[in-house]
Formats: C-alpha cells, structure tokens, sequence
C-alpha cells in the first residue's frame, strides 16, 4: 500500500461557525480570522494505491459551481483533481474507487463534473465505484432545512443516475475491512452516518478525519463545529475516539487543516491535545 495526499486548494470559512462555542478570543490565536471574520481552510483528499486498486477518498469541492457559489468561500491556491491526481502518478480513468466520506459540497464537489458539451453532469471517474451509504444517502437527498445548502443535487444525483453508486452497510462504530485494507468508523454529530477510513499504512495506523475533527484544533474536546447538526453527540464520539486513538497510536489525518497535514495526539493534564504534527510523506 501506498498513501498520497491530493491537495486540491484552500477554502475560508466563517470562524465562529467552524468554532461552536468557543470565543474568538481563544480560536483566533489558532486559525487568525480576516476581516470578514473567515479563517482558511484546506480542501485536502488522499489517494491510496494498493494492488489493483486506486482509491480516493473525498474530492473536494470541485469546480462546476458558478462564480456567486464560489464567492461565497474565497477559493485560493487551486488546482484542479486532474491536476492533483496526475502530481501523483496517475489519471482520473485510472481510479477504481472513490469513497465519499459524506456528501457536503466540499467533500463530494470534485466527484461530479460537466460534461464536455456543457449541457449536463457525469462522474469524473468513469471507471469508479462510488462508496457513500444508505443512511447517509436519504439524509442526503431529503436534508432538513438546516443542513440543506450543504447538499446540492448536482453534486449527488448523477452519482446514482451513473449506475457507479454503491453502499456500505453502516455500522455501530468501527467496520473492520469495509472496504479492502480498511476500516471504516462512522460517527453522526456532524451528519447522519459519516464514514472515515482507518488505514494500516508502514506500520503506522492512520485515520482519515474528514469532519470529526475538521482540524488539529478541534482535538480539544469541547472545541466543535458550528455546523454539526448533534453537537453533543460529536462531544460524546470524540471523548470515545480519541483516547482509542491515544491508546493505539493512531495518527490523525486532518482534510480542513491549512497548516497542519497530520498530528498524533497524546494524553496531558489538561486532556487529551496533539502531540506530533507531520506530513504522510514522512512516514
């Protein structure tokens, strides 16, 4: 096996929404907000090459919206898939699977593309199996009202209409072997059934954290998201995820942590903060 970061650009944000409850007063000596109260934000994949088969996990949020949508997030020091998948070795036609975390537009964006006529969507990956769930995909395609603008059909629709989308069956916390050479734990704070890898890469034991933990600064344990739809629950995986994570060494992955790739995390008084920080070409 072999892991690549597919660093796809940086995004901002709204501080106080990525931050919850805590001040700014506190956050803001982590992520320094501009003057419009938006902090940036990375928008990074990993590839994971192993045998046969070349899988993605998250794309991004792609590139077809239009220029009022990309307004909004201040896109900045972008490149295309495309571009970030063919810096690694290979082409989009030869991904065999793309496994989609969840289905926010800046997660699943790079998944579905226009077609060269301009006239409708087709998948990016045309030789990919599409990973998503059955929980999370009726989430995602009947959303409440507060979650709703994180979904855009574009995004989802042409992944079923392509015959490319598959499901996994959900579980209660850890799925051992969900897909060949790894595991998949699912949480439900920031949204219905979000699946993140766990992978045993050169003996180390790595976790792909997608919105879990958005960054190294979101370990501490009441630092949580704004937009996560059950705030107590994410409070409730992080006090049983991270303390597994420190018991076994697990490297965290962060796919929203503009300065920092990857972190362990260690137990000190004042509970459980990172402890390492480095980058997946290191180990």
């Amino acid at each position: 096996m072999k892991l690549h970061t597919i660093n796809t650009g940086n995004f901002k944000l709204d501080g106080g929404a990525m931050f919850g409850v805590v001040p700014k007063s506190l956050w803001n000596k982590q992520n320094p907000a501009d003057e419009n109260n938006m902090c940036t934000w990375a928008l990074r994949c990993m590839l994971v090459e192993d045998g046969d088969r070349l899988t993605l996990i998250d794309t991004g949020i792609g590139d077809k919206q239009d220029e009022k949508f990309f307004s909004h997030y201040d896109l900045h020091n972008m490149q295309t898939l495309e571009q970030a998948i063919k810096a690694a070795g290979f082409g989009l036609d030869e991904v065999t699977d793309v496994l989609l975390t969840h289905l926010h537009f800046d997660h699943c964006g790079g998944a579905i593309q226009r077609n060269a006529a301009g006239t409708g969507f087709e998948p990016t990956f045309k030789n990919a199996k599409y990973w998503s769930n059955q929980l999370h995909w009726e989430w995602a395609t009947n959303p409440n009202a507060r979650e709703k603008a994180s979904f855009l059909k574009e995004n989802i629709l042409p992944i079923q209409e392509s015959g490319q989308l598959n499901f996994i069956a959900p579980h209660e916390w850890i799925r051992e072997n969900a897909l060949p050479g790894m595991d998949l734990l699912f949480v439900n704070g920031h949204t219905e059934a979000q699946m993140l890898p766990i992978l045993n890469y050169n003996g180390h034991k790595i976790a792909f954290m997608g919105d879990l933990l958005a960054s190294s600064y979101h370990v501490p344990m009441p630092w949580i998201m704004g937009y996560d739809m059950r705030p107590l629950l994410t409070l409730s995986e992080k006090e049983k995820f991270l303390p597994w994570a420190v018991e076994n060494g697990v490297k965290l992955f962060f796919e929203h942590d503009a300065q920092h790739e990857m972190a362990t995390v260690i137990q000190t008084e004042k509970g459980i903060r990172t402890g390492e920080f480095m980058q997946l070409s290191d180990l």
